[in-house]
């Protein structure tokens, strides 16, 4: 088993009956405790043997490394875990931190000195992070941000849909990152929850060679505890960015009202009805029509699409129904983007990605490069007229011990960024073609014919069919016979439950 899954499953044995929300502040703060201590440890080793002042903050800022004040640090903490003011002392030492480091005011978990927080439970797990083992190298404090990446996941599967509203899936993550490629530029989330995009963008950098201080990050957040997760999570990584959170959101108070972006994700709430749309119906935003009161998929929407700059790359995770509703004008909105060249490609998602919910999911790529034609970059194709269509609904396995979470395969994501590529004419990607079953660049005269519903199985059609070599009787007989096997069952057990529900009676 996995480090991560090992100190997961410990942990989770310690959690007893607490809510798992209020259990997932308590686990992922201590974690960043431990992060942030060993980090200062380490440069305060070098500043000693240096000769230089441990105590002196700028010796660490000048690193990217947090100050810890001596009350605050792993090493007080583990040695009192026993005592009985144990979650009083760490409360304290969240707040002394964010004294010290201006850039986390607000965003630490102070909880532990609630009375409903069993002190046998925090002990247990300080020792747990106390036994793990750090060398104070960079592979380390990937190996924090790996367990702290799985333990959110862990939590959003245990929340169910609540914690789908937070995590976004990191497949679901990577197809985004790996299609639109953020390398160079403003990178901004609307909707950031616990800050996965801006992570899994900074790992697609350091994968392709590229340089993270090429990148200045932004993001707005609601949810005031999730907010604190993203700058935990973000700064566990050395990771700095402008995040901000106000409690009205992001649609009815946009933080970054003047700001533009080149790269923009975002895994926006599904379906909200209660977004005040009432009060935003003449909002600049809406260039391509006003959002339904009662949904605010398009809100979302064309506010990422406000905030492109002129040759930004936008993806958006969405509802399904986002490509066919026609209620409230939304028809006519979607006719809009794609006339004024705002869609790029629309990918439907296999089902079962997301935490505690079966809701199925699509991407939308919007592009303001694409209604300047070619002329803002030469190397690529004129795309204005067409939208590439991607079904990968047939994509995705189950993960290991789940029957019922899916997720795609670093091949599958491959494929579908490739494809997207390939279709824009990037260099180095091959010719495009369309694929039946898959993929299918259409034109808006044909989506007209659709009246602009945006379902890629509408336009990529049927793909090959394997043939199995069994012959056509004998498979209709194996399946008429499984069927019938299958009906037999069925009986048997309506039959037991009528028979059990009346000896209950």
């Amino acid at each position: 088993m996995s480090i991560e899954k090992t100190l997961f499953a410990a942990a989770d044995k310690m959690r007893g009956a607490m809510d798992p929300g209020e259990y997932k502040h308590i686990a992922l703060g201590l974690l960043f405790l431990r992060y942030v201590s060993e980090a200062f440890e380490r440069r305060h080793k070098l500043v000693v043997e240096e000769d230089g002042d441990p105590e002196d903050r700028d010796e660490y800022l000048a690193e990217n490394i947090f100050f810890v004040p001596e009350k605050a640090r792993w090493s007080t903490i583990s040695k009192n875990a026993k005592n009985a003011r144990i979650g009083v002392m760490i409360d304290d030492a969240m707040r002394e931190i964010e004294a010290e480091n201006a850039s986390l005011k607000g965003a630490l978990p102070k909880v532990f000195g609630r009375e409903s927080i069993d002190r046998g439970m925090l002990s247990g797990l300080i020792d747990l992070f106390s036994n793990l083992k750090l060398e104070g190298t960079s592979s380390d404090f990937d190996l924090i941000g790996r367990i702290y990446e799985y333990c959110i996941g862990e939590f959003a599967s245990s929340e169910g849909k609540r914690g789908g509203e937070f995590y976004t899936p990191k497949s679901v993550v990577n197809t985004l990152i790996e299609m639109i490629e953020p390398t160079k530029g403003r990178v901004y989330d609307p909707c950031c929850g616990t800050g996965g995009f801006f992570v899994q963008s900074e790992k697609f950098i350091d994968a392709h060679q590229g340089r993270l201080d090429d990148i200045a990050i932004y993001g707005q957040e609601r949810n005031h505890t999730t907010f604190g997760l993203a700058r935990m999570n973000l700064a566990i990584r050395g990771i700095f960015a402008d995040i901000r959170w106000n409690s009205e959101g992001t649609l009815l108070r946009d933080e970054f009202p003047d700001e533009r972006f080149d790269y923009i994700l975002a895994n926006p709430p599904f379906n909200v009805s209660d977004w005040s749309g009432e009060l935003l119906r003449e909002d600049r935003r809406w260039r391509f029509g006003v959002p339904p009161v009662s949904n605010a998929n398009f809100a979302w929407i064309q506010h990422v699409y406000a905030h492109l700059s002129a040759i930004g790359v936008a993806g958006v995770v969405m509802a399904n129904g986002s490509m066919s509703s026609m209620s409230g004008g939304e028809g006519e909105i979607r006719r809009a983007l794609v006339e004024g060249e705002a869609v790029d490609c629309m990918v439907a998602l296999p089902g079962q990605l997301f935490f505690g919910t079966q809701i199925p999911a699509c991407l939308w790529i919007l592009a303001k490069d694409k209604s300047n034609g070619i002329a803002m970059d030469a190397k690529l194709r004129d795309r204005r007229g067409e939208v590439l269509f991607i079904d990968a609904r047939k994509m995705g396995t189950l993960v290991l011990g789940s029957r019922k979470q899916k997720e795609l395969s670093a091949k599958e994501i491959e494929k579908i960024a490739r494809t997207y590529h390939a279709w824009r004419g990037e260099p180095d990607t091959g010719n495009y073609e369309d694929e039946p079953g898959f993929c299918k660049a259409a034109s808006h005269e044909v989506m007209e014919r659709h009246n602009f519903v945006l379902t890629p199985g509408r336009y990529v059609g049927a793909g090959a069919v394997d043939d199995d070599d069994e012959p056509f009787a004998e498979k209709f007989e194996r399946l008429m016979t499984s069927l019938r096997e299958q009906l037999a069952e069925g009986r048997r057990l309506e039959a037991e439950i009528e028979a059990r529900l009346g000896a209950l009676g």
